[in-house]
């Protein structure tokens, strides 16, 4: 069992989490300028995690013909037969039923907008067959996170979530879009969208640098209109720096680092905003 969770978290790329749960506890944080309860802490945890869990088994399932087709995904567990198509089914319904809950267990509003999220989840997969729209729509659908976290503690839509949710989603459709420079001959081959495949590198890689500069402009609005302190300038002017460091690996168009870029960069620019945000409310 161990070793079978262990191939399901390869098969849905479990450390990604680390992508949006950081912005979750930033809006958590931001909702009432404090740390809420542990109880409700662990309930946004719960529900992010679930609610990326399920939508990476989707994706996984609607995407198998495809990914079957890509030297780059063909090892996936779900195509090698290492992880079944029906265990990915039941732990999607294991996640949605984590997901839920937590909501209908914090308020009655993220509850109210759980079926919302699902949706979202569900229909992002299909958005690359029809649209070069497609980092974005990823972008919103990871922008929930900070709406969640914020709506979980406060009940209540607010500016300050609606900024943070645009800054997530330029920033994931950013660099999604470096990612799938990977991918721009075959989507081209097998008829789907994406920058790349629209634009070329080049261009792709202006858009997503462009992208970068909208995620930095809404922080700085956030940081300014809900009057955060130094910590926060300091932890935006580092996220800064990583942003304009991915754009430097990839600025040749050198594939090899693509991943470089986009795991290990990515994965703590929201780390970082997390921990200076924190120290900034609480200092």
């Amino acid at each position: 069992m161990i070793r079978r969770l262990a191939v399901f978290f390869r098969l849905i790329a479990f450390h990604h989490t680390v992508f949006a749960l950081p912005f979750a506890y930033i809006g958590m944080i931001l909702a009432r300028h404090r740390w809420p309860s542990w109880g409700t802490f662990a309930l946004v945890t719960v529900a992010m995690v679930g609610a990326r869990t399920a939508g990476m088994s989707l994706n996984r399932l609607i995407d198998m013909k495809i990914d079957a087709l890509n030297p780059r995904t063909q090892k996936r567990p779900i195509l090698t037969g290492e992880f079944l198509p029906s265990w990915t089914w039941i732990a999607t319904g294991v996640a949605l039923a984590a997901f839920f809950l937590s909501a209908f267990l914090l308020n009655p509003l993220a509850f109210r907008l759980s079926p919302v999220v699902l949706v979202m989840l569900v229909g992002y997969s299909y958005v690359k067959r029809f649209s070069f729209l497609c980092h974005w729509t990823l972008g919103a659908v990871l922008g929930i996170a900070p709406v969640g976290g914020w709506i979980a503690v406060s009940g209540h839509f607010s500016w300050q979530p609606i900024v943070l949710w645009f800054a997530v989603l330029f920033w994931v459709a950013g660099f999604d879009i470096i990612y799938s420079l990977q991918d721009e001959e075959f989507d081209r081959r097998q008829g789907l969208h994406s920058v790349p495949v629209k634009f070329g590198k080049a261009r792709a890689l202006k858009i997503s640098a462009a992208c970068h500069w909208v995620t930095l402009a809404c922080l700085v609005g956030l940081g300014a209109f809900d009057h955060l302190g130094l910590l926060y300038w300091i932890g935006l002017l580092v996220c800064a720096g990583l942003l304009k460091l991915e754009h430097l690996l990839v600025s040749d168009g050198e594939l090899a680092r693509v991943n470089v870029a986009f795991y290990n960069i990515n994965g703590w620019i929201g780390v970082f905003l997390l921990i200076f945000t924190f120290l900034d409310v609480y200092r």
